[in-house]
């Protein structure tokens, strides 16, 4: 069978009786070359069936004008955002995304560093997993000088570049919030992990708690962070002898099961337990009573990590001066917590 030869950009050249290096410019889009002559040279690239070698380019540049992306998960409305703002910035910058999922586990994120690494990725970003804070399988990036950028969950010692919220600020003000509506039991529903993530959230759920000197605190360690055990949690809650009168709960959908459980048991929101969750998911201001939560802004962080990558690689700037930069989040009051009518 015979197989057509591949066009070139010299076969684009002989055909318009341009030079070769006019049609690689247009191709890359370059506006030295005038608008006309690039729509002709593209229009002449696609009738010759013309495909660029990224494969050659990437040889000859040592390049690949890619950065891989490693989330601990895809199905959350958080990461979604981060990629949305991650992705608008590649293409702005003519970059393209290679995304891994760790799905929790150390061992994949591992193999999803590995990957990437084989891949020859310029750069990559990477939220880390709930699990041990072992981040070895990046090494092998340090070691060839590709630059690493962590976001949300990051290591606890790191010389990388890191995009963060102040989970401890956030916490702190979610609770205090709950102490001036008047709870006087106020539980925080989290993850057993060595993330920086849920051990700073605890850390400024505590503060507040010690400093209103009259509620009493207790930190609930959740089998996961979902609608189930949400749930299963108000089965718990409704043998207490001291019910809990104040939520703090670490993420959305968790305090969503909360709310859906206790309605069912026809326990008062916010009268007899008062909720704040964690994210501003979408899913915050469906269920009834609308949740009130730290809004955390993903779109922001992912475009910011990418930008901070991206700058470094083409020189622009240096990440070696940006160690942790911190993000605003913001608490959004709604019917869940509010106990005290204005």
């Amino acid at each position: 069978m015979h197989v057509k030869r591949e066009a070139t950009i010299y076969d684009i050249a002989r055909e318009l009786n341009l030079s070769a290096s006019t049609v690689s410019r247009a191709l890359k889009d370059n506006p030295v070359i005038n608008k006309e002559t690039r729509r002709k040279i593209q229009k002449c690239a696609e009738r010759l069936g013309y495909r660029s070698n990224a494969f050659a380019s990437s040889l000859r540049t040592r390049r690949t004008n890619t950065i891989g992306v490693i989330v601990p998960r895809l199905d959350s409305n958080f990461m979604s955002a981060c990629l949305a703002g991650m992705e608008e910035v590649c293409s702005e910058r003519g970059y393209n995304m290679i995304i891994g999922q760790s799905l929790e586990s150390v061992e994949k994120e591992a193999q999803n560093a590995h990957i990437m690494f084989n891949k020859r990725v310029d750069g990559v970003i990477a939220s880390l997993t709930v699990e041990d804070r072992n981040v070895s399988h990046f090494q092998c990036f340090s070691d060839k000088n590709v630059p690493v950028v962590f976001f949300d969950r990051v290591p606890q010692h790191t010389n990388n570049a890191c995009f963060i919220i102040d989970n401890y600020e956030a916490a702190y003000r979610a609770t205090q919030h709950l102490v001036e509506q008047g709870c006087q039991r106020i539980m925080h529903l989290t993850l057993q992990s060595p993330s920086n993530v849920y051990i700073d959230r605890i850390k400024g759920y505590q503060a507040a708690i010690q400093e209103s000197g009259c509620c009493s605190g207790n930190v609930v360690y959740l089998d996961g962070l979902n609608l189930e055990s949400g749930k299963a949690f108000v089965a718990q809650l409704l043998q207490m002898k001291d019910r809990p009168d104040g939520l703090f709960v670490a993420n959305d959908l968790t305090a969503v099961g909360c709310i859906l459980a206790l309605r069912e048991n026809n326990i008062r929101i916010p009268e007899d337990v008062a909720l704040v969750g964690f994210n501003n998911d979408p899913i915050s201001t469906i269920v009834s009573p609308e949740l009130s939560s730290i809004a955390y802004p993903g779109r922001e962080a992912g475009m910011l990590a990418t930008k901070a990558l991206i700058e470094h690689l083409s020189g622009e700037n240096s990440m070696k001066y940006t160690s942790r930069v911190v993000l605003n989040s913001q608490l959004i009051v709604r019917a869940s917590s509010s106990k005290i009518k204005h």
